[in-house]
């Protein structure tokens, strides 16, 4: 079906790429983005963005995937205002240079670590989420002091297109631009030097924005998906297992990156579980999800044939199933399969849509072997209340996060690194670790001519034995074998005899 005029995704010129790059350089060489009222400022206009037009930016996210403005508000709004808020309250703290632990050859000197804005820095967002994917690592950039080309995706078509409006109306347009765009424009985007890339989205697409920032030594971020595993133990809750599983998967009609992708589980429980899941699906969207205002869509008809065609041969339809689906209303049903092979179809990529596959196991480390089996996933859950159950898949498996009876939260946790690991991603962010992620930790060193002198002669030719002894004694530190007070005490006096040595000369 053709697209009406207002449907149509508003794209910026490939040809104005690189004066739009050259134009952010500028202004970051200009210096106005490493005041800190200048930042705090532009934190506060986007903060006012969010308050204002609110409802514009929800009603495109319902047109783009049939989201209800409260799950929009409650899954992506607050969210991103509680990182634009955390960011003004703690970005003087986060400036401050940071002292480190000195030795004995640097005793009076002074050594920090500061953190410096990167420079130009790009940011391509997803389409699941368009708004939280878009703006908090936006926030985070802002924060650290760069400039930032923002790259909404062109599938989430109104969300794009309102971003490219209001990001202008609110932050310095000489310092934050937007490039709505399809793939022509992103590959325009990807020829021009950035001074970082942070991307979410697929691992094919992953690996194309590393090899383009490959050409220019470009650092990234990747955030990617992958098959998230959710054990459930025999000594979990069911009932809440069950609730929170169904939240977790079916929110935003599976579309989600941190979404568990299949279940683990012992026969033995499979059946309570398979019911556990089905009374929520219906406490959530009623006896017909289709009809339920808070059941969201499948993005596009690809996506809805890629996803419909896993629901081929594949275990035992228990839930939902193809003949539920409506492709004219990209509408897949909530699914659960059980009788599921780890060799089937379904369990070779990532879903990325609301089909639950049940592989039963006999024992926790049936589970282990088989998430090890698999690429190291953005995420694992678990249902148990069995502390050994616990410490297996937490020291036995590696993944971006693990989360232990519930799913997805720990998005939320500002204070927790949100990022993946090898084939699921590189790097992280939120709060701290967003401007972290946008900062250069730049080593400080500062030390004085007068009376320092004498003490550097042992690293001047020529060299002598006393000059390595004395070199070993300052400079190699002993191995500790546990802590003497008394050794602290005259290090303590040592220093401030140093010091007021020092002063004296000043």
């Amino acid at each position: 079906m053709a697209e009406t005029k207002a449907e149509m995704l508003e794209e910026v010129s490939e040809s104005a790429i690189p004066g739009m790059v050259k134009k952010l350089r500028e202004s970051f060489r200009s210096g106005k983005t490493r005041e800190k009222s200048f930042r705090i400022q532009q934190l506060k206009n986007l903060l006012r963005m969010l308050d204002e037009k609110e409802d514009e930016i929800t009603e495109a996210g319902h047109r783009d995937l049939r989201k209800k403005k409260q799950d929009m508000v409650f899954n992506e709004f607050l969210n991103t205002k509680g990182e634009i808020i955390d960011a003004i309250n703690n970005l003087d703290e986060w400036m401050k240079p940071e002292h480190v632990k000195k030795d004995l050859a640097n005793i009076i000197n002074t050594l920090c670590i500061q953190r410096d804005p990167l420079g130009v820095v790009c940011v391509f967002s997803a389409w699941n989420y368009p708004v939280v994917l878009l703006l908090q690592p936006l926030a985070g950039a802002i924060a650290a002091g760069n400039t930032v080309l923002l790259k909404p995706s062109d599938l989430a078509i109104h969300t794009s297109n309102v971003m490219m409006k209001l990001i202008p109306q609110y932050l310095d347009k000489d310092c934050y631009m937007v490039a709505g765009g399809g793939v022509p424009l992103c590959q325009a985007v990807l020829k021009e030097r950035f001074d970082h890339i942070i991307y979410t989205g697929s691992s094919g697409v992953g690996k194309i924005i590393m090899r383009a920032a490959a050409e220019h030594l470009t650092p990234v971020t990747l955030e990617l998906g992958g098959k998230n595993p959710c054990v459930v133990d025999s000594s979990a809750n069911i009932k809440v297992a069950g609730k929170r599983i169904a939240w977790g998967k079916y929110v935003n009609c599976g579309q989600t990156c941190l979404a568990p992708d299949y279940i683990l589980c012992n026969q033995s429980i499979r059946d309570e579980l398979v019911t556990s899941i089905k009374t929520a699906v219906k406490q959530f969207y009623g006896e017909n999800p289709k009809e339920s205002k808070d059941y969201s869509r499948m993005i596009n008809a690809r996506q809805f044939d890629r996803v419909h065609a896993l629901l081929d041969g594949s275990g035992n339809v228990v839930l939902g199933g193809k003949s539920e689906s409506d492709r004219d209303d990209l509408y897949i049903a909530p699914t659960i399969i059980t009788d599921v092979k780890p060799d089937d179809t379904i369990m070779q990529d990532e879903i990325f849509g609301p089909i639950l596959p049940i592989i039963c196991i006999d024992n926790i480390d049936d589970a282990i072997d088989l998430i090890n089996d698999g690429e190291k996933p953005l995420s694992l859950c678990a249902f148990t209340s069995d502390k050994s159950v616990k410490e297996k898949l937490t020291t036995r498996t590696s993944s971006g996060a693990i989360s232990f009876n519930d799913v997805i939260v720990h998005f939320a946790v500002r204070t927790l690194p949100f990022g993946g690991v090898g084939h699921s991603g590189q790097g992280a962010y939120h709060g701290k670790f967003t401007f972290d992620t946008f900062s250069h930790k730049k080593a400080y060193y500062s030390t004085f001519t007068g009376i320092t002198e004498p003490l550097m002669k042992i690293r001047y030719p020529p060299f002598t034995d006393g000059n390595i002894k004395t070199g070993k004694k300052l400079l190699v530190p002993k191995v500790k074998e546990g802590s003497s007070f008394l050794t602290y005490i005259l290090l303590t006096c040592l220093a401030v005899a140093v010091i007021a040595i020092v002063l004296q000369f000043q």
